[in-house]
């Protein structure tokens, strides 16, 4: 079993600029959830008692998702002593005065940082007996990170920033081959929490910067005899941070990656293209769903087995039973029903409903529907505000008329009843069970079962008007050749009798 840490600090403080945003770096989502929300999770995961997370820019913003996400979070507020350092002291100033135990130092702009690395960290860390143990990796081009440079036995003699090594080589002194060095430090650390509080005492902001650095604790610990480690991780991709929209950008294309791979080995989705494929991190899929190209899944969208999803369509946390499908269509906060059919050009809103075996076709628009099963809405309909009745057919052009200018009403159709086409059902309105209405018809009245309900003029048919009211136009020519024709039809039919 996993060792467990006794805290994790999730440093969530920074400005962001880079960024180049209104909304807080640490907000911005890949997978539909926050950085933040990746990297608190992660963190909560490890079945550790304490999460503090570390804020200042745009507190009250980052504050009150982090509660959301984790009731349970420790919200840390860091001064205007700025730094890495003094981020992690406002957390150990908020956790128990008498804490024991490792603890873990992580960011929230770490997306792809999994639990099970983190659990890894710990578990060495502590093997070791280490003080210290960060978490490193190695990279063929490590421009920009700081060095790791271990001692003859591997333990961590320092870490060197990319520009102290530049001055160094350029100087010829101590360190002059860490740019040689492909080791890096994530920033990722394991803490000894007596070594951490002890050691944050002694760190100044005598620097360029300012600032209160938490690399300079290795040394403190270092400097007092105690063991500073690496502990490597081969995936780099865990240790990455966010710092501008490109990189956004780049780590949201490899979670979805990892999303879609995990999808198709473990759970035995087939996705016709990945490229074009994606969901969100708690999308769930099951076995033999085939996802179309263009098809994205957002929020808590579920997806039962052999089912067929897309191409072209996005789902935001809806329902879809197994052997549904959903083509070309969007749909949000809905539920479809087993063998359902929905598209393609659907607009499913929320609060739809799709019994088993029901159909939603082609330019069709929902919301508060409950359609039963196997009823039908087949083309070119606004069914908003109703329930529809098992085995009912809606015909093509219908209209729900919900809405009077002030209240939305409801409207009820029984089951296995017909509503022809191009109708305006004005609600509310009661349409029975095994009840028709005529094409064409404005229902404003209540049908009973077994009724028919006609709202319609009488047709007229007006002989002549296109001769006088549109001579010598197409129409009038057309119209005169099929009545010559006609004439001709009848005269021949008369002489031959």
């Amino acid at each position: 079993m996993s060792a467990i840490p006794a805290a994790v600090i999730v440093l969530a403080a920074g400005d962001g600029t880079r960024m180049k945003s209104s909304t807080s770096k640490v907000l911005h989502r890949i997978g539909g959830r926050s950085l933040v929300g990746h990297a608190l999770l992660a963190a909560a995961h490890t079945g550790t008692p304490r999460v503090a997370v570390t804020v200042r820019a745009h507190r009250d913003e980052v504050a009150a998702h982090v509660t959301e996400l984790w009731p349970t979070a420790i919200i840390a507020d860091q001064d205007d002593i700025k730094g890495t350092g003094r981020a992690a002291e406002c957390a150990l100033e908020a956790l128990p005065s008498g804490l024991s135990g490792t603890v873990l130092v992580t960011y929230g702009d770490v997306p792809l940082l999994t639990t099970q690395a983190l659990l890894d960290l710990t578990e060495a860390h502590e093997q070791a007996a280490n003080a210290v143990t960060v978490l490193t990796a190695h990279l063929e081009d490590p421009t920009g990170y700081g060095r790791v440079i271990r001692d003859a036995d591997g333990s961590v003699q320092a870490i060197v920033e990319h520009k102290d090594a530049v001055r160094a080589r350029e100087a010829g002194g101590e360190h002059a081959d860490a740019l040689d060095v492909r080791e890096i430090n994530s920033g990722i650390y394991a803490f000894d929490a007596d070594v951490l509080r002890n050691s944050l005492l002694q760190v100044t902001t005598d620097n360029a910067q300012g600032e209160k650095y938490l690399t300079d604790v290795l040394a403190i610990a270092r400097g007092a005899g105690r063991r500073v480690a690496g502990h490597g991780i081969d995936d780099r991709w865990q240790i990455e941070g966010v710092n501008d929209k490109a990189q956004l950008a780049r780590l949201g294309k490899e979670f979805n990656r990892r999303a879609l791979h995990r999808l198709m080995v473990e759970d035995g989705v087939i996705v016709i293209d990945p490229d074009t494929t994606w969901v969100d991190a708690d999308v769930s899929v099951g076995a033999d769903t085939v996802l179309h190209p263009g098809t994205q899944l957002h929020g808590a969208t579920t997806i039962g087995s052999h089912c067929t999803i897309g191409p072209d369509t996005t789902l935001t946390d809806t329902e879809v039973a197994d052997a549904a499908s959903v083509v070309r269509s969007q749909a949000q906060l809905a539920v479809i029903g087993e063998r359902a059919t929905v598209g393609p050009f659907s607009y499913l809103r929320p609060g739809t409903t799709l019994a088993a075996d029901g159909k939603i076709g082609a330019f069709v628009e929902t919301k508060n529907a409950q359609i039963g099963e196997g009823a039908k809405v087949p083309h070119l309909t606004y069914c908003g505000d109703a329930t529809i009745g098992a085995g009912a057919n809606i015909g093509a052009g219908t209209i729900f008329a919900n809405y009077d200018g002030v209240n939305k009403h409801h409207t009820d159709v029984g089951e296995h009843s017909f509503i022809g086409s191009n109708s305006v059902v004005v609600a509310p309105r009661t349409i029975a069970d095994g009840a028709y209405v005529a094409a064409g018809s404005a229902v404003v009245a209540d049908v009973e079962p077994g009724q028919l309900a006609v709202s319609r003029a009488q047709q007229r048919n007006v002989d002549g008007w296109v001769a006088r009211r549109r001579e010598g136009t197409a129409t009038h020519r057309a119209a005169l050749e099929a009545e010559a024709r006609h004439t001709s039809t009848t005269t021949e039919g008369t002489s031959e009798a």
